[in-house]
This record gives C-alpha cells, structure tokens and sequence, in this order.
C-alpha cells in the first residue's frame, strides 16, 4: 500500500510539474504571439504611408511631410528591433555582446529621434503660421534634411557614448562573451546611469519647451488673425497632439516606476505586469504616428485610403486633384 501511495504521488508531482512547463510555454508563446502580431499589423499601416509618400511626387516638396515620413520610418526601425529583442529573449536568452551592442545602439538612436522630431514639427508648423512669408526660405526641402541629419548625429552620440563607457570599464574580450540582450544588463553602470539623466533631461526639456513656446504662439496668432483661422486651429490642435505622442514617448522613461507600484499590488502577476507596460510603453505609441497625424491630414490620408482598398492600384490619380 506504502509503495502504491508513492507511485501514485510520484504521478501527481510529474503530471503537475509537466501540466506547469506546458502552460508556461503556452503563456510564453500566447505573448510573443501577440507582440509579433501588432508589430506586423502596425508595420503594415505605417508601411503604406510609407509608400504612398515615395510613390508620390507631390509631397517631396512639402516640409511637412519629409519630417512625417521620416518620424514613420523612424518608428518602424523602432518597432522592429523592439519586437526582434523582446522575442530574441525567450527563443535565444544568451546573445553575443558585440551584436546586442549594435542592436542596443540603433534602439537608443531610434528611441531618442522621436522626440526631436517632434519638436522640429512642432517648429515648422509654428513658421507656417507665424512667418508665412519666411516659411520658404527657413523650411526648404535641403534644411530639412540637414536638420534630420543633426537629428540622428544628436541622438546616436549618446547612443555611441553608452558602448565606449563598456569600452573603457571593460575588457575586449567582453564583446566575444554573450548576455541577456538587456540594456540594464550591459549598459547598467552609474556612469551609463548619470548619461542617461543628463542627456535625456536635457533633450526633453528642449523639447517640452519648444512644444509650449510654439502652441502658445501659434495660439496668439489665431486669436490676432483675421484670416485663415482654420490653418491656425488645425495647427495649433498638431502641437497639442506632438505633446500627447510625447507624453507616450515618456512611458518608455517611466516604466520602471510603473512596474514597481504594479509589482508591489499584483506580485503573483508578474509576467502580465511586465507583458502589459511593455505594450504601452514600446509597441502601441508607434501606431499613434499614422493615426494622429497621417489620418488628419486630407492630402496624405486620400491616397493611402486608395492603398488600404487596394482601388490604386486600379486608378490613376491626378497629384493636382490632391493638392490642399
């Protein structure tokens, strides 16, 4: 009977212990399931904003839209390597340092373009409205470009900042070992700690400022026009919206905070916790670009209309019938 009790909790401890590894894998890939989906779902429509813009000469012209598309392109850069991480981490946990280190690069250099770019829209629509007769003289279509340019050589410094403190604290062979594919696990230093605070407030506070300058501006030329109030209200509802996604880009700065005071009240928890702030904070604010702004604007929202029913590619569209 002794020996009849002991096979039979013995089958229990393995049926449970079996029972737990499967639900574990299920749960495991019911998430990564999830975050592959929207990452395609969201690529997919910032993708054919993509398109509609190079297969369209009308906007090469037009500040606006450099600056749009680029922040679209930027978030797709964005969304695939915080995708490519977060699954990286279940199917393959040990990654070689020195493939982390650029991954983690071009994620940083991405994350940090967001905000500036925003400002630089924020700043161009404030010309439109409040320098009309300036506006094409200080927002041609080659400043532009230079000012993307000094957008990514601001953000990727600080990006190549947080690998030449490993560099230097570190030895070479470091970058032949392999890691979880973490920030805080290679760049977790005081001093990647301190950069991080400094470079972030700074641009931050640039950008906040630019934001609120620019509103309250365009906000007194609307009050002070006679004419054209419609462009003024349409402007100053984009600034509003640029500090929404820029409030949403901040979850990514706050998202430690958030999972400690979540973490504390749901402990047993944990993976959904973790699973959920990073949905909020990394893959749902890249799909607020096109929604926010590329749905707004008439110009761009009639051609990828014609993209997402397919009828362009039965129609010939006149670039002049478009024309806002």
């Amino acid at each position: 009977m002794t020996k009849y009790l002991k096979e039979t909790i013995h089958r229990k401890i393995v049926s449970v212990r079996m029972n737990s590894s499967q639900n574990a894998f299920e749960d495991i890939f019911m998430k990564n399931l999830i975050v592959v989906g929207l990452g395609v779902i969201i690529t997919y429509i910032n993708g054919i904003f993509v398109i509609a813009f190079f297969k369209n000469p009308v906007f090469y012209t037009d500040t606006r839209y450099i600056l749009y598309i680029h922040l679209v392109i930027n978030d797709i850069i964005m969304l695939f390597l915080s995708v490519t991480l977060y699954v990286l981490n279940y199917a393959l946990p040990l990654l070689n340092v020195t493939i982390c280190s650029a991954l983690l690069f071009i994620a940083t250099t991405t994350g940090e373009n967001t905000p500036l770019n925003l400002a630089a829209m924020a700043l161009e629509r404030y010309i439109a409205i409040c320098k009309p007769l300036h506006h094409h003289r200080l927002c041609s279509v080659n400043r532009t470009y230079i000012l993307i340019g000094l957008i990514w050589i601001l953000t990727s410094v600080p990006a190549l900042t947080d690998v030449i403190i490993v560099l230097v604290n570190e030895p070479i062979s470091l970058f032949l070992t392999s890691i979880i594919c973490y920030p805080k696990s290679l760049f977790g230093t005081n001093q990647h700690l301190m950069r991080v605070i400094s470079i972030e407030s700074l641009y931050l506070s640039c950008v906040w400022m630019t934001l609120f300058f620019t509103y309250f501006r365009v906000l007194q030329a609307a009050k002070a026009a006679t004419s054209d109030q419609v462009s003024a209200r349409k402007a100053r509802n984009t600034i509003l919206l640029h500090g929404l996604q820029l409030l949403l880009c901040m979850l990514g700065y706050i998202t430690p905070l958030i999972n400690f005071f979540f973490l504390a009240l749901f402990p047993k928890y944990r993976s959904t916790v973790l699973f959920s702030t990073y949905i909020m904070a990394n893959v749902i604010p890249r799909l607020l670009s096109p929604l926010i702004y590329g749905f707004r604007d008439q110009k761009m929202f009639r051609y990828v209309k014609m993209y997402l029913t397919c009828s362009l590619f039965l129609t010939k569209i006149d670039p002049n019938e478009v024309q806002s």
